[in-house]
């Protein structure tokens, strides 16, 4: 039971639920309700396959991540290490690999490979990323938080590009999903820099005694509050005007929704953020950071509704 109670930690089981839940609500209150009589027989099937590929590549990119971070984790999270601690590092490289190559065996099963070629190709470029991130890129200058953005966002854009061809993605048949699909993706980027930016706060003591170079160390604390504050501008600012259009719809239920689920504490969020400076501050703000992503994750059920 600790050994598995371990595993659970080391994967992030709470992040894999929130990958999971973003792919299954995209498919059920957004593609579904769009499309219709249109679904392919063989769409579920594809579907379910594409998720587990993507949770199996996700969780190999955690296990990689903490056994590059041990020295870092000893200084940042003592009591939350598991690699080394309870896992052998043997045994995490092993859990890597194998669920890295599950991942990408599951993108080709789960495609038409020769029509959705360049999705498979995309797959495998997110592990060698993930690998990449774990040995150099969360070590630089912001290299690390791009990287991480991009692939929150792509966990929408993969099950948006496995339904409609690169070549029809803006086409006036697929409007609405190809604008929806960017507008979550957008939303998952934005809050993850935000997020990684608190985070790189956070994890100062341990980043900084190892010769790590994220903002905080390069730029020094303030510079980067102001960065994270301004793209929190930028998405509190995004999500008002948003607002606005969809009030022109009378859709009352997303605006009663979004304003105080999502926007406000946004508005908390960077607030805080100016009269934070310890640890346990900033945690407070990442875990806060967290909720509204969860929350932004629960509006696809809005457009259930709204079809």
């Amino acid at each position: 039971m600790r050994l598995i109670a371990a595993f659970l930690k080391l994967v992030r089981l709470p992040n894999l639920f929130f990958l999971a839940l973003t792919q299954v609500l995209f498919q059920v209150c957004i593609y579904y309700p769009l499309y219709k009589d249109r679904v392919p027989a063989e769409d579920l099937t594809r579907f379910i396959l594409l998720v587990f590929a993507s949770l199996f590549i996700a969780t190999a990119g955690y296990i990689i991540n903490d056994y590059f971070d041990i020295n870092i984790d000893e200084v940042n999270k003592p009591r939350r290490m598991v690699v080394d601690k309870v896992i052998h590092r043997r045994w995490a490289i092993a859990w890597h690999f194998m669920l890295s190559g599950a991942g990408i065996i599951l993108t080709v099963l789960a495609l038409p490979f020769l029509q959705k070629w360049y999705l498979v190709l995309a797959n495998i470029l997110c592990v060698a990323l993930l690998w990449f991130y774990s040995t150099n890129f969360k070590k630089s200058l912001l290299t690390g938080n791009i990287v991480i953005s991009l692939l929150t966002a792509w966990t929408i854009l993969i099950i948006f590009f496995s339904k409609v061809d690169l070549s029809d993605a803006v086409s006036p048949d697929h409007s609405r999903f190809f604008r929806l699909a960017i507008l979550y993706a957008g939303f998952a980027f934005i809050i993850s820099l935000i997020r990684e930016a608190i985070k790189d706060m956070e994890d100062m003591p341990g980043d900084a005694k190892y010769g790590c170079r994220t903002m905080p160390i390069v730029w020094g604390v303030n510079a980067t509050k102001v960065y994270a504050a301004v793209w929190l501008v930028v998405l509190i600012a995004i999500l008002l005007i948003l607002q606005v259009y969809v009030l022109q719809f009378k859709w009352w239920l997303a605006v009663a929704y979004s304003v105080p689920a999502i926007i406000f504490p946004l508005t908390v969020i960077l607030f805080k953020l100016k009269n934070s400076n310890t640890t346990e501050q900033f945690h407070t703000l990442s875990s806060l950071t967290k909720l509204v992503m969860l929350t932004g994750i629960l509006s696809m059920l809005i457009f259930y509704y709204y079809p």
